[in-house]
């Protein structure tokens, strides 16, 4: 299964993208500022141009995993309940650690990873729990799962 993520609103301070899983939309994402990293960089070039927790990561192909407890947001009650607290993990991210797929509505939530929901506001998204709701509901269960940044 895939999951493709286009950045279409690079601003100064965020990245506005759809997200689609196989090729149906299924929601908007917000990331922090899109500085032109690849993943096909040397990592020194990436840690060099990055700003810690205000850069988008990198654009390329990523596994996914499911299976991943997060130690930040798995014992909160909104992601035990979704998805017994394993938040989706972008693995092997140069230059990164710990990029989630989570629910948040501004830059300030995402430090690096990727926030889902509705983009009906200038900067930010809405209905990020629902939207991440149906993303899950669409992922759960699959052992291989990719992401692909564009």
């Amino acid at each position: 299964m895939k999951i493709v993520v286009n950045r279409l609103w690079k601003k100064e301070a965020y990245t506005i993208g759809r997200l689609y899983v196989n090729g149906e939309y299924v929601c908007d994402t917000l990331e922090d500022t899109d500085r032109g990293l690849r993943k096909s960089m040397l990592s020194q070039d990436i840690v060099r141009i990055k700003v810690p927790e205000r850069t988008a990561i990198p654009r390329g192909i990523y596994d996914v995993r499911l299976d991943v407890f997060s130690p930040h947001f798995g014992y909160q009650d909104f992601y035990r309940k979704t998805c017994k607290g394993c938040v989706p993990r972008i693995e092997d991210v140069p230059g990164f650690e710990g990029v989630l797929i989570h629910t948040g509505n501004t830059a300030s939530d995402t430090a690096g990873c990727i926030l889902v929901g509705r983009n009906t506001v200038v900067g930010g998204l809405t209905r990020s729990r629902e939207m991440f709701e149906k993303l899950y509901a669409k992922i759960r269960g699959q052992k291989e799962l990719t992401i692909e940044i564009i």
